[in-house]
């Protein structure tokens, strides 16, 4: 459908309207218009890039001299020719004469890397943990607490202070022998050697092996301890026997030591025209074993085992020692215990059965002739009981019962008494470990035996028990024993002999090569129905040098005395030894 006519003559009236105007400005307009040309200066921000000096709002004014550095620089004339054939310098690399000066420069947030501050403001990389690794704390902000210092990488205790060596300079060693890479697992450090010139033994299928043997010379004033000293001189071989086996269960240990004490020169025979009380020869053996064993039947329960042998004669200057011998003779202590342990919870239960047997030899005369000493062999059978409860760690309590049965192989002695007895103690103490420093055991309790000769009368004392080991250093060792047995004796009308022991003994190392040794024993003698009380004083000192593990130089000087109620039985005698020992 097509439009009006008056619709399109109203189109051209409203376009002739606006024309008409526009035209009669061009006819009066006289002067020449110009577009304004593009160049370089538009979009110069400096001062007077769009608008001329004069005009500029900040211009100075006429009161106002111009500074001559105030002054503007002349702008620049897009027509002169002289600028536009001027070349750009080709001093700077890689700069032609159609190309443009190349831009030099790092982009902004360049050297961020993935934790630096990032001006960009872009989303960091989080950085890749290893396995095991902890995850970093966020940084604490302004106003907290700084954070605690980071503890060493060992699984021990902290030192208190480094020592010098640490913070010194050193060669760089790798990351992965260091422990330093995250998420490395912490190294445990090696267990520092408490003894560095101790014996290392030798494997021989799953037990280690130690073995040593000393050997050393000298002299003893008063070797068989008489009342008036006689010397000679005195050599000793002692050696010695450790087996211990490396099992995940079960436990075998073997412990042997022995020595041999020997003298050059004979003691007199006879003493002012009488059989002298000690023997001629003066050479006395000695020798202390026991096989240990244990069987783990269950985790709680344990079968228990122990194989044991004495061999040693009498103290020299003993009454027990008989008038007029060529040599000591020499006894042997052997027996056996089999028992259990058990355990429930925190309380343990401990028995076993013992069996012991001690025989003499006969004793050879300075006449060549020979006496049986069949009336000191006997046969003991016994038992002995443990209760302990662990109380905390480091202290378990205890009391032990033991009691036993004397059965001599001749049932009357030299002198016509019997001395079949029975007897057993009572004892009650603790077991105790303190951090290391202070262990042991120790005890108190009281012993009797009672014989079936009336003529005997009961043999009774208070007892103590004990080792003590205190670790005042790093360098020195206080050890602390004590000690309380009833043994047999020959003495006519005496039930026996009652001897407590004590000892205190202090390890010194000087260096770790040279370790003193001071030792101081007393003891007390107690000859039942006798009125004979024997007191001995033993003051010993040892000085050793270590050579390395397997060669040690040790002096010994020991002086012994015995005081004794009964006169002509006391004595004194020292002893000077020097030797070397040889372990592996």
């Amino acid at each position: 459908m097509g439009s009006s006519p008056g619709t399109g003559r109203s189109k051209r009236a409203h376009f002739l309207r606006a024309a008409l105007p526009c035209l009669a400005l061009t006819v009066l307009e006289s002067a020449p218009a110009s577009a304004q040309g593009l160049t370089p200066e538009l979009f110069n921000p400096s001062r007077g890039g769009f608008a001329a000096p004069e005009t500029l709002p900040t211009r100075r004014t006429a009161g106002v001299p111009q500074a001559p550095s105030d002054a503007l620089p002349p702008l620049p004339d897009p027509n002169d020719l002289r600028r536009r054939q001027q070349a750009p310098a080709t001093s700077r690399p890689g700069q032609t004469a159609t190309a443009p000066v190349p831009t030099y420069g790092l982009p902004a947030a360049n050297g961020a890397s993935g934790s630096g501050y990032d001006s960009l403001n872009r989303k960091r990389q989080q950085p890749k943990l290893y396995p095991g690794q902890p995850k970093p704390k966020r940084p604490v902000g302004p106003g907290s607490k700084a954070p605690p210092a980071t503890p060493e990488r060992t699984l021990t205790p902290p030192r208190i202070a480094p020592p010098p060596s640490e913070t010194a300079h050193k060669v760089p060693v790798p990351p992965a022998m260091a422990g330093n890479v995250p998420g490395q697992p912490l190294r445990r450090r090696l267990k520092l050697d408490e003894d560095p010139f101790g014996a290392v033994g030798d494997y021989a299928g799953s037990f280690l092996i130690k073995g040593g043997l000393e050997l050393s010379a000298g002299y003893d004033t008063n070797p068989t301890r008489l009342n008036k000293p006689v010397g000679s001189p005195a050599y000793v071989i002692a050696p010695d026997l450790l087996v211990v086996s490396d099992w995940e269960r079960h436990a075998l240990v073997a412990d042997l030591r022995g020595s041999f004490s020997g003298y050059t020169n004979d003691m007199p025979a006879t003493i002012n025209g009488f059989a002298s009380p000690s023997p001629v020869e003066a050479n006395r053996p000695d020798f202390t074993g026991h096989v240990d064993g244990r069987l783990d039947v269950t985790r709680d329960f344990k079968l228990l085992s122990q194989l044991r042998l004495r061999l040693a004669t009498d103290n020299p200057g003993s009454p027990n020692v008989q008038a007029g011998l060529q040599k000591y003779p020499v006894y042997a202590t052997y027996g056996t215990t089999i028992g259990f342990d058990q355990t429930f919870n925190r309380f343990q239960v401990s028995a076993g059965a013992t069996v012991d047997r001690t025989a003499y030899t006969d004793s050879r005369l300075t006449d060549g002739s020979t006496f049986p000493n069949t009336d000191r062999d006997f046969n003991q059978y016994g038992g002995v009981g443990r209760f302990s409860y662990d109380l905390k760690p480091g202290l378990k309590p205890f009391v032990e019962i033991q009691g036993d049965t004397r059965v001599h192989d001749q049932a009357a002695d030299r002198n016509g008494f019997f001395r079949d007895s029975n007897g057993g103690y009572a004892k009650v103490g603790s077991s105790f470990e303190f951090s290391r420093i202070l262990t042991g055991e120790i005890s108190v309790g009281y012993s009797a035996r009672s014989y079936t000769d009336p003529r005997l009368s009961q043999l009774a004392g208070f007892l103590t028990t004990g080792s003590l080991i205190w670790n005042a250093s790093g360098l020195t060792t206080v050890k602390l024993f004590t000690d309380t047995q009833i043994n047999e004796t020959t003495v006519p009308g005496s039930s026996g002999v009652l001897v407590r022991t004590y000892s205190a003994e202090v390890d010194h190392d000087f260096r770790r090569w040279l370790t003193a040794v001071g030792k101081f024993t007393y003891g007390t003698y107690d000859y039942q129905n006798q009125n004979r009380n024997d007191k001995t004083y033993s003051l010993e000192g040892n000085l050793i040098y270590k050579l390395n593990r397997n060669i040690w130089i040790k002096g010994t000087l020991r002086h012994d005395i015995l005081d004794s109620n009964i006169a002509a039985a006391s004595s004194q005698g020292t002893v000077v030894l020097l030797g070397v020992r040889l372990q592996n």
